[in-house]
């Protein structure tokens, strides 16, 4: 957990390609644990928002891991841009009041603090947004689990009612935080793209595997021309992806402006990628492929969930194409 947070906040101030290699083996093994909502929300939020004395006190125990966290931004429209935030943080005094209701929040119902993405009353677009940090346990903050499809990742809804939070729980400066809310959330896509091509390398090695032992009309299934494409084209999709998701931390790490654009560039073929690998690899192995004797139904169903989480490709095509101009 304390891999790409600097040194002086106690952690070991590698880079965020040095993050996408991590998470690529987890997207591998579709580990079961709060490591993307604590490092790649929570962490990468606390970096691009907060001050240098709230990142002292809020990075550490992530570094350490004797905390979790995580970003609470979607709301019930789904929606990934400023202006669909509708949870709001009314001034009361020298206090903030935040009334609302998110959704699809990863580990919301178990993480011990919840950065909380509101804007002020009566504000549109990307003005009067800011960041608060809010405990799990604090009086009119409730969290379930919701059920999904996909029960490797675990999806929360966090509610809001009255909850009063000081000035001092605000990250950075209060109604300006939507720059450093985006920059979170398109190094949050490129994390996302390194898992989904780490589950898109694991589905293309349990193809092959499987299609060199599966025999058929007395040959390995893998012999035939139909199956060999396959996985012709499962390896095409996971060396294409890998380079877009390289590509795109590397301008994260280089601080350039192009960053939105690659990371929706990385996520939208990443979330192909994954999701044509996961369906390929249920159908050479047939009828079993959707058992629980095998792993490929569990990517399958990590695969389709992650492609619509954080913008669908659709999403991320039409953000590119604003971008330059289309």
């Amino acid at each position: 957990t304390s891999l790409h947070i600097p040194e002086a906040h106690g952690g070991l101030g590698l880079s965020q390609v040095d993050l996408a290699i991590l998470l690529e083996t987890m997207g591998e093994t579709l580990l079961c644990a709060p490591f993307f909502s604590t490092v790649a929300l929570a962490a990468n939020g606390i970096l691009e928002i907060a001050d240098d004395a709230q990142k002292s006190e809020f990075l550490p125990p992530l570094a350490d891991g004797s905390q979790t966290a995580t970003l609470a931004f979607t709301e019930s429209n789904g929606g990934w841009d400023a202006a669909d935030i509708e949870t709001t943080a009314t001034p009361s005094g020298d206090e903030f009041i935040l009334e609302g209701r998110k959704y699809g929040v990863v580990d919301g119902h178990s993480a011990e603090r919840l950065l909380i993405v509101a804007r002020a009353p009566n504000s549109v677009g990307e003005d009067g947004i800011s960041t608060f940090m809010v405990s799990r346990d604090q009086s009119g903050v409730s969290s379930k689990a919701l059920p999904t499809m996909d029960q490797t990742r675990r999806l929360s809804e966090v509610g809001l009612s009255g909850v009063r939070v000081s000035k001092q729980s605000v990250l950075g400066d209060v109604g300006n935080a939507w720059p450093g809310v985006r920059r979170t959330l398109d190094l949050a896509a490129i994390a996302l793209a390194a898992e989904q091509v780490g589950g898109a390398s694991r589905c293309l090695e349990m193809s092959v595997a499987y299609a060199k032992e599966r025999e058929q009309f007395g040959r390995p299934i893998g012999s035939f021309q139909a199956v060999k494409h396959k996985c012709a084209d499962m390896f095409v999709a996971v060396e294409t992806a890998r380079s877009a998701l390289v590509y795109a931390a590397c301008i994260a790490d280089d601080g350039s402006d192009d960053l939105s654009t690659n990371a929706s560039l990385a996520k939208a073929w990443c979330s192909e990628a994954y999701f044509r690998c996961a369906s390929d690899t249920i159908q050479i192995h047939g009828g079993v492929g959707f058992t629980w004797e095998y792993d490929a139904h569990l990517h399958f169903k990590r695969a389709r969930a992650s492609e619509s989480w954080l913008g669908d490709p659709a999403y991320h095509r039409e953000r590119v194409a604003r971008a330059i101009g289309l």
